[in-house]
């Protein structure tokens, strides 16, 4: 299969170019810049592409996965900064040419990593499912809602909201929880924290399994991914239990979280590694970190 994914190099988009080359897939990556040279376990080709501006060719491409979105570094919700209107820019109007460059080029299917911001201000303990109508509450959840409509209205698209991503980073970059990892080592204080999360091999899991289902399989082409719900007491427990760090643990969160269910992803196949990957995880997310030496 050929592959297109904008944002491969970042955070996220890295474990979906991993696994589309462990699929055996040729891959393209749509980034300003080309990957660093061993940045991947494999050959990638590459095509400049930016938000602001337009496409590259997507002749002869079988499928996109449409993960990249300009923002603040580090930030997704706020994402937008002291430039709302550049953002607004970027995100709706370069993702809207993406995505009728796409259909222009017969690319077959589409997939956009969305968010469960779209799902904004239900009450606290609603169980999101995806029959949900989107209620975004930030600038970053309705682009990510206006890009699903987008996508809706062209053929062969599929949505897939994603919580947060955690994993270990790619060379050269840290990963979701090296300053929450850092602060707690020094013994700085951690404020509590629960929210749900995903590991980013099980999301690229997930991106494997809808690029290759049956139109027939994929109904209105929207999922939910989710894995874990997780409090940040129970995560610093298994970093304390993995090197040894005499620091008190925060307190448990007692905030109310809306879980999103995963059926549709369930019924496809789709299997989350839950704490079993986390664990088998950690070690790769401490190494570099100050303090973080094994007991």
């Amino acid at each position: 299969m050929r592959l297109a994914v904008t944002g491969g190099t970042g955070l996220v988009g890295r474990f979906l170019v991993e696994a589309a080359l462990a699929a055996g897939d040729r891959v393209t990556v749509l980034t300003r810049r080309p990957p660093d040279p061993g940045f991947f376990p494999g050959a990638v080709e590459h095509a400049a592409f930016d938000l602001t501006g337009p496409p590259p060719p997507l002749d002869g491409v079988d499928a996109l996965i449409h993960a990249g979105f300009s923002h603040v570094p580090g930030k997704y919700r706020g994402g937008e900064g002291d430039d709302p209107e550049g953002f607004l820019s970027a995100n709706r109007e370069g993702t809207l040419r993406l995505f009728e460059a796409a259909a222009r080029a017969g690319v077959g299917r589409v997939i956009f990593l969305s968010s469960r911001a779209v799902y904004g201000d239900y009450p606290p303990g609603t169980t999101l499912t995806e029959a949900l109508p989107p209620r975004p509450d930030t600038l970053y959840g309705e682009m990510k809602a206006e890009a699903e409509a987008a996508l809706a209205r062209l053929p062969g698209g599929v949505t897939l909201r994603a919580t947060g991503v955690y994993g270990p980073a790619g060379p050269g970059q840290r990963h979701k929880w090296a300053d929450l990892f850092a602060r707690f080592l020094a013994g700085e204080p951690v404020e509590p924290r629960r929210g749900t999360e995903v590991h980013g091999a099980d999301l690229a899991a997930a991106v494997r399994l809808v690029l290759e289902a049956p139109a027939e399989k994929l109904g209105d082409g929207v999922f939910n991914v989710s894995d874990l719900l997780l409090d940040r007491r129970e995560l610093l427990a298994e970093l304390a239990r993995a090197t040894g760090c005499p620091h008190p643990l925060p307190p448990a969160s007692d905030a109310t979280v809306s879980v999103m269910r995963c059926d549709r992803l369930a019924a496809l196949g789709w299997r989350p590694g839950g704490m079993a990957r986390l664990h088998a995880s950690l070690p790769a997310m401490l190494d570099g970190l100050a303090g973080a030496r094994r007991p």
